[in-house]
This record gives C-alpha cells, structure tokens and sequence, in this order.
C-alpha cells in the first residue's frame, strides 16, 4: 500500500506512521501505545506529533529519499580499488579480497559494498541460491582432541607452476582448529604416517580419527578381519579410527578443504610459493593465521590429548609392518630381496618362525620376534616384479610415466623394417 503526497510516494511503513499520527491526534490512541505498534521510544513518538502537526503528511517522509548516502564510497577511491584488484587480486572473492585490502594496503571498505564494485564491473559473478539440502544436524564434540576429522584433497595447490599433489588435513571437531596440514605428492599411506607423527609430536594423541572409507584407512572386502598399515599404527599408538558413510557426515573437514583451495592457493600465489617443501614450510604460519579467524572456543576446557612419554620409539611404530615366515635356513623375502637372520647361537628355535618385518619412512629394515631386534644380512636381489600402486596415486604415477615418454619418444632400432626404405622427394621415383 503506497499514499501520494505531492509528488512524492510514501511507502508502506510511511503510511502506517500517518495512520498512527492521525489516531494520535484525534486521541483514540495513546503515546505508549504508538510506540509499541511503531517499536520506537515515546520521546521519538512525541517528536513525530510534532512534525505531523505542523508539516502534515509530508513531514513524516524520510528526507533524504532519492539523495546520495554521506558514507558513500567516494569515485577516486573506487577506481584506486579497481585498479589493484586487476593488477594483484582478480580471482579473489569479496571477503578475503577485503581482508587483504586492509592487510596490504590500508583499505577499509564492507564486503557488501565491495562486491556490489565488483559485480557492476563483471569481476564477480553472484552465485545463485541452492536450494536447502536439510541433513541432520550433529554438535560439536565437548573438548579438543575428542575428535580429529582427516581427510586429502588432491588440487592444482600451485596453480600450475608445479606438479598437481595433494594436501592432508587435520581438524578438530570441538574448536575448528586446523591441527595440521602437510603436502604430499599423493594420497597414500606414507603421507598419512608422516602427517600424523607431526600431529602427535606437537599435540599428543587424540580420541580418534574421523575419516572416509579409503582402503588406507579399512580394508573394504567383505567378511575381511584384516587391518591396513595405518589403521594397525593407530591400534598401537590407542587412538580408534571411525570412518563416515557420507561426505557430508564429516562436513567440518570438507569445508575446510573448500576454504583451503580458495585461501591457501591464493596466499602462496602472493608469495611466490611453487614447491612442496616450501609450501610445507609456510603452513606452520598459515595455521596460525587461520586458526584465528574461523577457530570457535569448545564447551569443555579440557584437552583431550595425550602426551607422549619420550620412551616411544616413533620410528619402529610409524613402520610398514608385515609378518613373514623364517625358512629352515632362517631366510625370509620381503619385496624382491632375500635377507638371513644371524643366529647366535645354533638357530633353531628360529627355524619356520614367523617374524615381523618393518620397514620406516627413511627405508630402514627392522626385523623383530616377539618385540627382540634381530640382526640380519641381506645378499640376493631377486628379479624385479610389477610396481604396486594404490588407487589415489594412480594418477601420478601415470602422469610421472607420461612425462617420460614425452621427454624420451619410442625411436626404431637400427634394423629395423623401417630403415629399409628412403624418403621420396619431389617428383623422384622410389627407392628401396
């Protein structure tokens, strides 16, 4: 419902005061009243008579209708902003955009405005609104080390100034608190032991581990009893490993990688970053900086953790571990190589005992029984066998044999059919 009043329209809420006026002043409504209908104090009520009485209807029209805000943006500033966004920031969005302006160059301007600037001048794209997806709704655990949502998220990091790789992520469910990232050049086992000896080094153990049901984390075959590497390593270490049936039920560590991709990608653009091992350097920082603005207190000021003892030998647990069978010369395989266990004395309580071979991250063979270190030489390679791959390095490893082929091309032998003939040229009749 609109009213003219001279030339100008009054709106909906304009009309509604004119209506309360004109009851006021004929007194079939009272000053309180009018100001719970109008949800204004009465000292502002009293003013409006007061206006309403001697400029009528038009004095309740808002004057500055159609006039240029105060706090506007002025045009100078606006093309100052226009120009270093083009120059340094042409992919960011309008709330980290506006973060950095404040950051690196001393501007203060709201994320609404900003991105208003940037849509009139086709820098930003506003997304459309999806519709509500209802899931159902989990709280936060009560304190930190509770819960550790995991996961890796495979992404062009350096925007193709190196090799595509993938960056672990470890969150806290209670606070938000990133609690480790680490760069690896895939998904894969490895990456995993080495990220979480950084995690319970700094931090000490958690609860438990929430991750997807990757084969690094389950064996996923039916009415398999069998355990992976990592989830034998975090059976020893006492942290227990639940895995989700739906991205979305470990939402926190998603969003996260969203942010990651948007935020990290862009914070090692602006500074030179373009390796992993720089990048795994820079993280430390990064953290700390995200921690501050998306970590949340948790209900509990209880840690959750556990600190290690400094007796753990780090380096024998975070091994590939497999059990293999002692022959009756007291000879094992393990991955193409015969090692001897050195007896000393007539060996035979060793004989077709089965050991536990483990190898660390450095490479380093350890071979125990019943938790004794034995000593051993190693004298026979055998024939190299097929590479075995998991699925999430698949990948890089056929872009590493591409990148090969490109470099070194198939060229025929010197006998070969092909050499046989000679090129034809212009109108020569052939030779062979």
């Amino acid at each position: 419902m609109a009213t003219k009043t001279g030339l100008i329209t009054m709106n909906q809420r304009e009309v509604l005061r004119l209506q309360i006026m004109e009851n006021l002043k004929n007194g079939k409504l009272g000053q309180s009243e009018a100001s719970k209908i109008l949800q204004i104090s009465c000292r502002q009520i009293r003013r409006l008579i007061k206006v309403y009485r001697r400029q009528g209807a038009e004095g309740l029209i808002y004057k500055r209708r159609g006039k240029p805000s105060n706090n506007r943006v002025c045009e100078k500033v606006k093309e100052n902003i226009l120009i270093i966004i083009k120059e340094k920031y042409p992919d960011f969005g309008p709330t980290f955009l506006g973060e950095k302006l404040l950051e690196n160059h001393d501007i203060k301007i709201s994320k609404e405005t900003l991105r208003q600037l940037m849509i009139s001048e086709n820098i930003w794209n506003p997304k459309r609104c999806k519709k509500a997806r209802i899931h159902q709704m989990r709280e936060r655990r009560s304190c930190l080390g509770e819960l550790v949502q995991i996961d890796g998220s495979p992404h062009d990091w350096f925007e193709g100034r190196s090799d595509k790789c993938c960056l672990l992520v470890f969150i806290d469910d209670a606070t938000g608190r990133l609690m480790n990232l680490r760069f690896e050049k895939s998904e894969n086992t490895a990456g995993y032991f080495r990220a979480t000896k950084e995690y319970i080094t700094k931090h000490g153990l958690p609860m438990a581990f929430y991750s997807d049901k990757h084969s690094i984390f389950r064996v996923n075959m039916p009415n398999c009893n069998n355990e992976t590497q990592f989830g034998r390593l975090l059976k020893e270490l006492g942290i227990e490993i639940i895995c989700a049936n739906s991205p979305q039920a470990k939402g926190r560590v998603e969003r996260a990688n969203g942010i990651l991709q948007d935020r990290l990608v862009k914070e090692m653009r602006l500074l030179n970053i373009n390796n992993i091992e720089a990048a795994n350097a820079y993280l430390p920082k990064f953290i700390e900086q995200y921690n501050k603005k998306f970590a949340v207190k948790p209900k509990s000021n209880t840690d959750a953790h556990i600190k290690l003892t400094g007796n753990e030998n780090l380096n024998l647990i975070f091994s590939f571990k497999e059990i293999r069978k002692l022959s009756k010369n007291l000879e094992l395989s393990y991955y193409n190589t015969i090692y001897q266990i050195k007896a000393t004395n007539n060996g035979y309580r060793l004989r077709h005992a089965k050991v536990t071979v483990c190898e660390d991250l450095e490479g380093k063979i350890t071979i125990t029984y019943q938790g004794k270190k034995l000593n051993y030489s190693c004298y026979k390679k055998q024939q190299k066998v097929a590479e075995i791959t998991e699925s999430k390095a698949l990948n890089d490893k056929l872009d590493s044999i591409e990148k090969i082929r490109y470099v070194m091309p198939y060229k025929p032998g010197a006998t070969h059919p092909w050499r046989k003939y000679k090129v034809i040229h212009e109108n020569n009749l052939s030779v062979s």
